[in-house]
């Protein structure tokens, strides 16, 4: 209302002479941090992204201990082009081994490049039973070759250590190692690294200048759909670089935070903090605009009409931004170090994000005339949004007409969506992590076609009992092909079973379970490797499920308990979000298996896409039942709700489309986790915007009328 007088720091925000002050000294502050701060910095370790207390995070934690841990291992796979390794091309290859392995420090011995250690069987390889060695292959004087050939004789590897201080000085060390080896490679054989630190190196390299790709493919996205939303070649400037801005900022301030208090990050931390950050602030903007362009309608001066739409856009944007930053909170509960720390910077980031929507966006925009707007540029006079009869307003008037059946009509639709959602598996093979098969994966694959399908990443049981009463029993489990010890020291030892199974299948895995149940009666032993490593990730994200999913609902509901005063009303917009959740990801597997060939959804996506579904989600149920609030407090339930969504419909659409579409963009990396969690948000968002948002809790809030806000009272609706 024009003559309504705006709280003092809305004035000040929005001054004829203040703005320019909250405008530019923040941003000038902002730009200084991002030119002359640094990021936070951390070295990564092992465990990392391992459940805390979980058997293969302790066996990762003991192996550590051991005087000669080498790291992580590669292994380098040699293959004939055509034919056999002949005897000459096998003997290149055994001094190229045993340079390998004393240029790494490991000696001449066999899987992790360790000499045998005593009481090791001499000459077995860690091939197993299929591997061999050539006759004449001496790494030196009375000393056994390294280099392990295949019986069929068409390929041979040597397992190399890779030490390293942090990942990318992993990845820096293998491709050195992979333009070594090519460059040493005899004619007619194929070199190629895979093993645990290939693996590791190929996905570090999906990150390798991915913040820039990220950045530069979620800036282009908001500004084009700015561009489309506001239809001015102007405007939508001001807010990009508010929102770019914080962005950055988001992303130092997060690190720094994150290595003050210890808590881990990685790679993907920032890129999906950019990408929330890009969004939720886009979202506040399109909000704050929106009701500063109705406001201009009515308002002369620009200031007074920015105070008015400051004043009545905080609540939502204050109320949405607090229950966000809980909801990412909750992950502070999780076992992952790495989703811990992802929590964190997102509460930061959230945080950064509303203060520019709240504080700098608004002060900014006053800066400019009402030009800014051109060519669509509001006078006083012009028909406010609520009033129109654009669309928005025509689906509320269709909705009105037949609310129940718009409410078992869309709801019918979302349960047949999360149909899907019962045959959902969870677990990626190492093959399938990627959406390019990069080196390691097409090696580990034709490593296991010469060798023990498990060669590339044997179960490792480490442990401070008897090694060779461990080993006589590791040895003994079905399905283990050969086991030997590979380092020891101080108490404690390595024993590298090779399983006959290919590494992430559900094979595989029973060995794990196998060994893990015959050693259980040994004191102090723990099994590793990869496959146990994804069993006990499996395992743990379904604990966190159990224990974050719930808290998440009760902040939600709780925040909307507090903002409405009611308690119908937050059941029902629970609810309705838990369906667009449950929809979401059964028409995202659906996709996944019959578009994208996904076989499984990674362990850790059901947990963030609830997480970001229904934090996010609140944003447009504040959105519209806040404004309903206020439109029914005059005009009463009916005609509130109707107004409500005929003045937020365009917004929340807007918004949805543009999260959506921010989302959407963690495909431009590779890995298949961040695009599987990107499509899931992708159709939740859509959904929760186009469906949910705009038709069944305009229709949920129709059929109730008054009992929607109980107990709490409003006016009657008397037109």
């Amino acid at each position: 209302m024009p003559g309504h007088q705006s709280p003092a720091p809305a004035r000040v925000i929005a001054g004829r002479r203040t703005a320019w002050v909250v405008a530019l000294v923040p941003l000038f502050l902002a730009i200084a941090a991002i030119l002359f701060v640094p990021e936070g910095e951390r070295e990564t370790t092992a465990t990392d992204t391992l459940p805390a207390g979980a058997d293969s995070t302790l066996a990762v934690e003991l192996a550590e201990q051991l005087p000669d841990d080498e790291g992580q291992v590669a292994i380098v796979l040699w293959t004939a082009d055509s034919g056999e390794l002949d005897q000459g091309a096998q003997g290149d290859l055994t001094q190229q081994a045993v340079r390998l392995l004393s240029e790494a420090g490991g000696g001449q011995g066999g899987q992790g490049g360790q000499g045998a250690p005593e009481g090791d069987r001499p000459g077995e390889a860690p091939g197993g039973q299929q591997g061999r060695q050539q006759g004449g292959q001496q790494g030196g004087a009375g000393q056994q070759s390294p280099l392990v050939v295949a019986e069929d004789g068409t390929a041979a590897f040597v397992a190399v250590p890779v030490t390293s201080s942090s990942a990318t000085d992993n990845i820096d060390r293998v491709e050195e190692l992979r333009e070594q080896l090519r460059d040493d490679a005899p004619e007619g054989v194929t070199v190629e690294v895979t093993g645990p630190a290939g693996i590791q190196a190929d996905i570090g390299q999906v990150f390798d200048g991915a913040d820039i790709r990220l950045l530069g493919a979620t800036a282009a996205v908001v500004a084009i759909l700015l561009i489309i939303t506001y239809r001015s070649p102007v405007l939508w400037l001001v807010p990009l670089t508010v929102v770019a801005v914080a962005d950055r900022f988001a992303a130092i301030a997060a690190t720094n935070v994150l290595e003050l208090t210890g808590l881990a990050w990685d790679e993907s931390t920032v890129g999906i903090l950019s990408v929330l950050v890009f969004g939720a602030g886009t979202d506040y903007a399109l909000l704050l605009i929106s009701r500063y362009r109705d406001e201009l309608k009515t308002t002369e001066s620009r200031h007074v009409a920015m105070a008015h739409a400051l004043t009545r856009t905080t609540e939502a944007v204050l109320s949405s931004a607090t229950t966000v930053v809980l909801g990412v909170l909750t992950l502070l509960l999780s076992a992952i170090p790495t989703t811990r720390g992802l929590g964190a910077a997102c509460a930061v980031g959230i945080v950064v994000a509303a203060t520019f929507a709240l504080v700098v966006l608004p002060a900014a925009l006053v800066l400019f005339g009402r030009w800014v707007f051109w060519p669509r540029v509001p006078h006083v006079g012009d028909a406010v949004l609520v009033d129109s009869r654009g669309v928005w307003r025509r689906v509320g008037d269709a909705v009105a007409r037949r609310p129940r059946t718009f409410v078992v009509g869309t709801v019918a639709g979302l349960a047949l969506l999360a149909v899907g959602t019962t045959s959902i598996t969870t677990g990626l093979d190492p093959a399938d992590q990627f959406l390019q098969r990069p080196e390691a994966i097409s090696a580990a694959e034709r490593l296991g076609e010469s060798f023990p399908a498990g060669t590339s990443d044997p179960v490792q049981v480490v442990t401070r009992d008897d090694p060779e009463q461990v080993l006589g029993v590791v040895e003994g489990v079905d399905g283990v092909d050969s086991a030997r010890v590979t380092t020891s020291g101080d108490g404690i030892a390595r024993i590298d079973a090779v399983p006959d199974a290919a590494p992430g299948s559900d094979s595989a895995q029973d060995v794990v379970v196998d060994v893990r149940a015959a050693v259980a009666d040994f004191t102090d032993t723990h099994v590793g490797g990869g496959d146990a490593e994804a069993l006990d990730a499996k395992d743990y994200a379904a604990s966190d499920r159990l224990t974050i999913l719930p808290l998440i609902l009760l902040l939600v509901l709780g925040a909307l308990l507090l903002l409405l005063r009611s308690i119908v009303a937050p059941l029902l917009l629970v609810a309705t979000v838990v369906a667009t959740y449950a929809a979401s990801m059964g028409a995202s597997w659906w996709l996944f298996q019959t578009v994208f060939g996904f076989e499984a959804m990674d362990t850790g996506v059901p947990l963030l896409a609830f997480l970001f579904l229904v934090a996010l989600g609140v944003d447009y149920n504040i959105f519209l039942v806040t404004r309903a609030r206020e439109e029914a407090a005059e005009h009463g339930t009916r005609t509130g709700m109707l107004r409500a969504l005929t003045a937020t419909g365009g917004v929340i659409t807007s918004a949805g489309i543009l999260l959506a579409a921010v989302f959407a963009v963690l495909g431009v990396l590779p890995l298949v986790v961040l695009a599987q969690l990107g499509a899931i948000i992708f159709v939740g968002v859509l959904l929760d915007t186009l469906v949910v948002r705009t038709v069944l809790v305009p229709a949920l809030a129709l059929t109730l009328g008054e009992t929607f806000w109980w107990p709490r009272k409003v006016r009657r609706d008397t037109a």
